[in-house]
């Protein structure tokens, strides 16, 4: 530690010799360094067992145990730092010195040791344990981070996870019998969170609002813009709903769709004022004559998926919300035939890629829509899923999918 006094480093002097033993011992002592003598390599690796020396100075040629097999057996053992090993020996020839560093010895000095040599070779020692020792300490330190990090993504991902629960309760209801038809939804985010939405809300006995939500980005940002919109269409709020006005005492009207999408770009820059925008796909439904009267705001063509089998896509595609403030919107009309369906769909199923990144498109959309038509409901949108997954090779979608489907049959005495 930085201001803590220098702790003299321990070494191990490993010969058969006595005598040499006590020349390298007392050179060692004068240097500043605590030593421990061992005879033999057995000796010696018996005493590395119980102590982690600095640094290990030992004989090559001993009786039993070579220098070289102990140099082995000590790089075997368990330590928290790191071990300096230096093979004393009078061998000069090449292989054998290779052998030695295969054998884990770090440096070697010829016998007899000069006292300098032995100084400078241990004091280049010096340095690589102190960068050993450095390198140890930033790895704790790194490893008390990433233990933090874990700590805070297990926490965030917790977090997400609920809120994965909490914007799921935005589409309350997945699907509603009407007595004129049925409505259906799809929301598959592709991450914990997503910047999908889609709902419908009734306007009054006879007409129906639906929609298809998709804010730019992903995350909690986009996350937290979509539980905006919700309460902004919302069927269970309608004095909050943008899309109604009052009529009158008691009375409840709608805006026409390309008002509605004008009023959201205003919300957008006069109060929301975020760098996010969506696109929008909004339609008014008469429930009894199957006229439909749409908005399309940057979104995916809305398809109607006619009973006879054919697909037609319509809209006139427009701009999304909230990316120009003078930005003006059309009003796109249809009509639903009984057995018509009409299918709000986001750009995580038109623009879903193959393994080649060949993207599904309306040509795509428009075959799984007439292969499924025989399916409805909610059966209806867990096919075109499978369908999806299957064009993307089972893999994760890239984006998130969702859909508004609205079935079209009118009491039989209704129909127009």
């Amino acid at each position: 530690m930085p201001g803590a006094e220098p702790v003299a480093r321990r070494v191990l002097v490993v010969d058969d010799s006595r005598a040499q033993r006590h020349v390298l011992s007392l050179t060692l002592r004068r240097a500043g360094y605590r030593v421990t003598e061992a005879a033999s390599g057995e000796e010696a690796i018996a005493l590395c067992r119980e102590t982690d020396f600095d640094f290990v100075l030992s004989d090559w040629m001993m009786p039993g145990m070579t220098g070289l097999d102990f140099c082995r057996l000590f790089r075997d053992l368990p330590r928290e730092s790191y071990g300096y090993f230096v093979l004393l020996t009078s061998k000069s020839e090449k292989a054998e010195i290779a052998d030695g560093l295969d054998g884990g010895a770090d440096d070697f000095l010829s016998k007899p040791v000069s006292p300098d040599e032995l100084r400078a070779r241990l004091r280049a020692g010096e340095r690589i344990l102190g960068m050993q020792a450095e390198l140890r300490c930033k790895n704790r330190l790194i490893s008390a981070t990433l233990d933090e990090l874990r700590g805070l993504y297990d926490s965030l991902d917790r977090d997400l996870i609920e809120a994965r629960r909490l914007q799921q309760t935005l589409v309350r209801e997945r699907q509603r019998d009407f007595p004129q038809g049925q409505v259906s939804l799809l929301l598959r985010p592709s991450g914990h969170v997503g910047g999908d939405l889609v709902g419908f809300f009734e306007i009054d006995a006879r007409r129906l609002g639906l929609y298809s939500v998709d804010v730019s980005g992903h995350g909690v940002a986009s996350a937290m813009m979509t539980a905006r919109l919700s309460g902004l269409l919302s069927g269970q709020s309608p004095d909050h709903n943008i899309a109604l006005r009052q009529a009158g005492p008691g009375q409840r009207d709608v805006w026409p769709p390309d008002e509605v999408a004008r009023r959201l770009n205003r919300l957008m820059f006069e109060e929301i004022r975020v760098e996010q925008y969506f696109t929008l796909a909004y339609a008014e439904i008469d429930l009894e004559a199957g006229h439909i009267a749409l908005v399309q705001a940057g979104h995916p063509h809305p398809a109607i998926l006619r009973a006879g089998g054919g697909v037609d896509y319509i809209g006139t595609g427009g701009l999304p919300i909230g990316l120009i403030e003078d930005a003006d919107f059309e009003v796109t009309r249809a009509r639903l035939a009984p057995g018509d369906r009409l299918f709000l769909v986001s750009d995580g199923v038109t623009e879903c890629p193959d393994p080649a990144g060949q993207e599904l498109g309306e040509d795509g959309l428009r075959r799984i829509l007439t292969a499924n038509r025989g399916l409805e409901g909610e059966t209806f949108l867990e096919a075109l899923v499978w369908d999806l997954a299957r064009h993307s090779d089972g893999g994760e979608f890239p984006d998130d999918v969702s859909g508004a489907l609205f079935s079209f049959a009118p009491f039989p005495e209704r129909r127009i």
